[in-house]
């Protein structure tokens, strides 16, 4: 028999379970709350009774990433997380330390399919989606060892999250339960790399998160060579749906652009960027390459950069430059993950 996943539920999924199994409502309260308490296991869940507890070990599980291995930085404070899943396979998450909280980025498959030619994750392609509760206990797995309260989401790390988007949804539900970690979605950002239909799904369902565009090339050819997801939907398609999420939500897009030396760092990118995005409610987030051993791409001078975004904003853009985090323990996307699955240690 398969079990359920209790960290998989809403507190209203909880009653029903709780009503399927010949328990009282009000009992799904109390489990509920043990879950954000950082229990180990049912049995530590002490106001319920022995026999609920034991129903509850035949019938469902509390589910748990083990921290596999932890890198901190020596720079800025960075944490990075390998997390080993109860299949074997081993993810990557990312906390970061701001003055205006704990933002944690965290994956939603392993690896990826998208095929994105400067991303670590994308090299041994998608071995699995994440299960909600997988995407979730991230989350609490990183507030547990840090010992501060988590208030920013990023679904940045390994994976396209439009990809797996029904247990990415079901994530952004139980992350936001008022009596479970109640992280309001202002303050949960996801990142695509441009699947059409799915930003159109994101925009009706009106919730207020923040939606990160991978876009990292201004004409066609150029996002072509870089981003196999480009043959399948245009850059003008992908700004038709922003305008449509906008439309929808009022929440401003962000545009990530990683710029690659002599690829798209041109002045003609610049050019054409400013003339793509020119009145459209957004930001753009300038990230100069991370170097990828398996690749031959490599990053602007940092002068470079700076004109790069110089120029942006006087064709009118908002623009920032990224800051780089944990740049001496591999904080990138998917670097420290592939580090490890070659020397076998998954």
């Amino acid at each position: 028999m398969n079990k359920i996943c209790l960290k998989s539920l809403t507190e209203n999924d909880m009653k029903e379970f709780m009503k399927e199994i010949g328990e009282k409502p009000f009992r799904a309260n109390q489990i509920f709350s043990w879950i954000y308490k950082e229990i180990e296991s049912i049995d530590d869940m002490r106001n319920i009774s022995k026999d609920l507890r034991k129903k509850l070990s035949e019938k469902s599980k509390l589910g748990k990433l083990e921290i596999y291995k932890k890198f901190e930085s020596k720079i800025d404070g960075t944490i990075k997380y390998l997390f080993a899943l109860e299949d074997g396979n081993i993810i990557e998450s990312v906390m970061m330390k701001y003055e205006h909280g704990v933002s944690v980025c965290i994956s939603t498959q392993v690896g990826c399919r998208m095929g994105c030619n400067f991303c670590a994750s994308t090299i041994d392609g998608l071995e699995r989606n994440l299960q909600s509760w997988e995407i979730l206990d991230q989350v609490l797995q990183i507030q547990k060892d840090i010992k501060t309260r988590v208030s920013n989401i990023v679904l940045m790390g390994s994976g396209e999250p439009f990809d797996n988007f029904e247990n990415v949804k079901k994530f952004l539900e139980i992350v936001n339960e008022k009596n479970g970690l109640n992280i309001g979605y202002r303050h949960i950002t996801l990142s695509t790399c441009g699947i059409v239909p799915k930003i159109y799904e994101l925009a009706d369902m009106q919730i207020p998160i923040n939606l990160a565009i991978s876009l990292h090339a201004a004409d066609e050819n150029t996002r072509r060579e870089i981003m196999p997801i480009a043959k399948s939907y245009t850059i003008d398609e992908i700004i038709k749906a922003c305008k449509y999420y906008i439309k929808k939500t009022n929440r401003r897009i962000t545009f990530e652009y990683s710029l690659i030396k002599g690829i798209n760092d041109r002045k003609e990118d610049v050019n054409l960027l400013g003339k793509k995005l020119k009145g459209i409610l957004c930001h753009v987030n300038l990230i100069p390459i991370n170097k990828v051993e398996e690749r031959s791409y490599e990053k602007p001078d940092k002068n470079y950069v700076y004109k790069f975004k110089e120029n942006l904003k006087q064709a009118g853009i908002n623009c920032t430059i990224r800051r780089e985090m944990g740049s001496d323990i591999k904080g990138a996307c998917g670097q420290l993950r592939r580090k490890h699955l070659n020397k076998g240690e998954k």
